[in-house]
């Protein structure tokens, strides 16, 4: 293996996807990390807690000393044959541990002594998290963003998809961004969101002050926040308005959260996939039982009700066409004004998602 430094260059290691191998504890790992990271810790989230207490009683030399008999024998052995493979498999990649201190230089050492030059991180996780947390405001600052905005159910993010220079705010956050937004799969953390988006925009930028697309959301996607500066600077972002008829809306809707949405749970729950499809859509109706009104809310959870034993008999999707009609009108679309009034940015375009996607191809 040629001789690579340690290094200090972490744009170019996040531009790069470079992998990575981090050696901090899981409990350290699951708190946040980068999307190209790999967990193959030094020690275990017991070890690590043990550690720390020798630390605090009786100083750094006993801590070492500690961790030396606590990982040793087949112990070491067998993590030694991971970390190894790991640098067998990425030939060009780094480790770290918090600060680039002891841990990473533990296994680099060791790993040296088996014959394998490995580079670390210098500065580790704690310095490429600030330098994230930097660029991510810097980019920000720097970005020509537009918002492609519409009411529910126009198909924004269809569009964003479809646009080059675009940052997928919902992809990141593993969220449709309404209230029936959640999917299987968890959302990520909140750390690990912001350290994508950082990337993300970090990439786009790479030549300079540029036009990005982003969709209008709003300070939410689901349990994860936009980052304050990013959220002023939507504010007044112009916009690209994406209008469809109440029918497309409609069709939007259901292809999203009735057939992909049950698709999804169907493989991932087999026979009983549709009955919890079903227990998820009321779920999440009735988190907005206050704002949409105790009647309403009655009238569309019948109505959910009696279209899911509909489709489950005979694949009608006539009575979910209805709640989701009734939930955009008298729901989600005084929602979308409202929130559009917040937006002082000026409007740039407005058509079909062809349309926006036309225009925004030519104005880049």
């Amino acid at each position: 293996m040629v001789h690579r430094p340690d290094t200090r260059d972490y744009r170019s290691l996040l531009l790069g996807d470079v992998p990575m191998m981090d050696m901090r504890a899981p409990a350290e790992f699951s708190q946040g990390a980068f999307p190209c990271a790999h967990s193959l810790p030094l020690m275990s989230d017991e070890e690590r807690v043990e550690v720390g207490i020798c630390y605090k009683k009786h100083g750094q030399k006993t801590a070492i000393e500690l961790g030396h008999k606590l990982v040793c024998g087949s112990v070491r052995d067998q993590r030694m044959a991971q970390w190894a493979e790991f640098t067998r498999t990425y030939p060009q990649g780094y480790l770290y541990c918090f600060r680039g201190g002891l841990r990473s230089q533990t296994v680099q050492q060791w790993l040296l002594d088996a014959g394998i030059d490995y580079p670390l991180i210098e500065g580790g996780y704690k310095a490429m998290r600030q330098f994230l947390l930097a660029e991510l405001a810097r980019s920000v600052e720097q970005a020509d963003f537009v918002l492609i905005a519409g009411k529910t159910g126009t198909g924004k993010t269809k569009v964003i998809e479809q646009l080059v220079r675009s940052v997928d705010l919902e992809g990141l956050a593993v969220h449709r961004g309404s209230s029936f937004g959640q999917l299987l799969e968890p959302q990520p953390r909140q750390i690990d969101f912001e350290n994508s988006l950082s990337i993300a925009l970090m990439k786009l930028l790479t030549g300079g002050k540029q036009r990005i697309y982003l969709e209008d959301e709003g300070r939410l996607i689901g349990r994860l926040y936009l980052p304050d500066v990013l959220q002023e600077k939507m504010k007044e972002a112009p916009m690209a308005v994406v209008e469809q008829s109440m029918v497309q809306r409609i069709d939007v809707v259901v292809d999203d959260y009735v057939l992909d949405l049950g698709r999804r749970y169907t493989t991932a729950h087999g026979e009983r996939g549709a009955a919890l499809h079903s227990e998820k859509m009321q779920a999440d109706l009735l988190r907005i039982r206050k704002r949409l009104g105790g009647e309403r809310y009655e009238v569309v959870s019948a109505l959910m009700t009696a279209a899911f034993e509909q489709q489950w008999r005979d694949g009608d999707l006539s009575l979910h066409r209805e709640w989701v009609a009734a939930l955009l009108d008298q729901y989600y679309d005084a929602m979308y004004d409202y929130q559009l009034s917040k937006r002082s940015g000026r409007e740039l375009f407005r058509g079909s998602r062809e349309d926006v996607i036309e225009w925004a191809a030519s104005h880049r």
